[in-house]
This record gives structure tokens, C-alpha cells and sequence, in this order.
């Protein structure tokens, strides 16, 4: 186990400790979770925060927008700076392929894995995944470092190779792994798709998708719709929305 992935330990609470008032603690919980929601994007390309957002074509960022570059000779080099909304090259991209929970492998655009030799070089000459070609992400306190199959960070040397010799994770193996695949956007709710906009829009949202459309037609009750807006109010929406659909005789789940 490295010491970056050491777990920190809870902090203690001693006896008579002024917790402060609770609004000063909800208004930064509600700023952290406001930062968290800043993405960090670079053209198309956005840091990946978790190891399931892990996929596609990505990149490895090492220093500000410089990347992993692949070279012919089945080497890796750090690239030269990119402009702040420039992505990567296509050198410095590769895909990457899942192995387990926690483990991926990488392929470089010349079709060779990347992988570590005996002296702890990154070197992509591979044609198939083995024990050396298998990588870890690693995220702690909002960083990432990438763990070899030598149980060592990757960093740049002073050489100007890409290498895997460190036990531990300090500024230098700090790296980021970025992809342009289409990303998951999270709800701030859990309202369903069907209740978002007005009234008429939710019930013809919920006649879509409980009508049997017998004659392909879509019925729609004409009723003055004041009721569902005031039903809304009143937590009684879906009631009201399934006594109009009842009147229709044309609905699945209604009597």
C-alpha cells in the first residue's frame, strides 16, 4: 500500500469544542458542493474526477496543459505547452481499455500498449495487455496519480522520459487523465423528466407514456387545466393528472 493511498484519519472532536454555528457550516458545505461542480475543461477535454468516468480517448496531463506524447521510437516524452483551450494532439492521445475496478490499459496511436520495462521506463511496444502493461489510478483529495505495474507513480525526469520509480506520490507524480467522451450530466434534483415545464406540458409528457394509442392518436383532456396548477400546489398532481386520464378511456393504468 503507498502512502498516497493512505486513507486520512477522522479528525477528533474534543469535548467542549465550539462547533461554530450551523448556518456558517451549511453555507460551506453549499460552497464546496458549488466547487465541486466547476468543471475543469480544456477545449473538449475534461479532468476525470473518479475512475468510472474513466473512457474513450483520453489524455495524460503531467504539468499545465502538457501531455503525455507518445514518439515513434516507442518511447514518451512530455509534449510541449498547449494553449489554455487547446486539447491534446493526436500523439498525446490514447484509449483506454478497462481490466478491472480499479485497473485500465492504455493504448498509444502507433497501436501499442503502454507499458514499463525492468528499469521502470514507460515504453509502448506491446501488441498484447500483460502483468506490464496494467495501470491504477489513483484519486485522493481531489488529485490523481498513476501507479504502475512496479507499484511506482508515473513523472517526468529530468532525461525527459516518461518513468515509473517513485513509491510515493508527491507534486511531481501528480497527473491528470482527461477524455472528450460525451459527459454525464448530474441533476441538482430528483424531479422526474416527465414534471418538468407547466402543467400541460407534464400532462402531455404522462399521456405519451401511459396511452395505449389504440387509433395512434394522442387524446388529451381539453379541461380547463387551473385545477392541475392549483393540484400541484397542493401535492396532489398525480392524482389529478390520473382523474383526467381516466376520463379520456384511453389509458393502460386507468380504470
Amino acid at each position: 500500500m503507498t502512502e498516497y493511498s493512505h486513507v486520512k484519519a477522522t479528525k477528533l472532536v474534543f469535548k467542549g469544542h465550539n462547533k461554530g454555528k450551523k448556518k456558517k457550516h451549511k453555507e460551506k458545505k453549499r460552497k464546496a458542493r458549488d466547487e465541486e461542480d466547476v468543471l475543469d475543461i480544456v477545449g473538449a477535454w475534461w479532468s476525470v474526477t473518479k475512475y468510472g468516468e474513466i473512457t474513450g480517448t483520453v489524455a495524460i496531463e503531467m504539468q499545465n496543459n502538457s501531455y503525455v506524447h507518445a514518439l515513434d521510437t516507442g518511447l514518451f516524452t512530455l509534449g510541449a505547452p498547449h494553449k489554455n483551450d487547446e486539447g491534446p494532439d493526436p500523439p498525446e492521445q490514447f484509449t483506454a481499455v478497462k481490466l478491472s475496478d480499479s485497473r485500465i490499459a492504455l493504448k498509444s496511436g502507433y497501436g501499442k500498449y503502454l507499458g514499463i520495462n525492468s528499469d521502470g521506463l514507460v515504453v509502448g511496444r506491446s501488441d498484447a495487455i500483460g502483468s506490464r502493461e496494467q495501470w491504477e489510478p489513483v484519486f485522493q483529495d481531489g488529485k490523481m496519480a498513476l501507479l504502475a505495474a512496479n507499484s511506482c507513480f508515473i513523472s517526468y525526469s529530468d532525461s525527459g522520459d516518461i518513468v515509473a520509480k517513485s513509491k510515493t506520490a508527491g507534486d511531481g507524480e501528480m497527473v491528470k487523465i482527461r477524455t472528450n467522451a460525451e459527459r454525464e450530466v448530474k441533476r441538482k434534483d430528483d424531479i422526474a423528466d416527465e414534471d418538468r415545464g407547466n402543467v400541460k406540458s407534464c400532462e402531455l409528457n404522462y399521456v405519451k407514456k401511459f396511452q395505449s394509442f389504440q387509433d395512434r392518436r394522442l387524446r388529451v383532456n381539453e379541461e380547463d387545466a387551473s385545477t392541475l396548477k392549483k393540484a400541484r400546489v397542493d401535492g396532489k398532481f398525480h392524482e389529478a393528472l390520473l382523474d383526467r386520464r381516466s376520463k379520456m378511456k384511453a389509458d393502460r393504468y386507468c380504470k
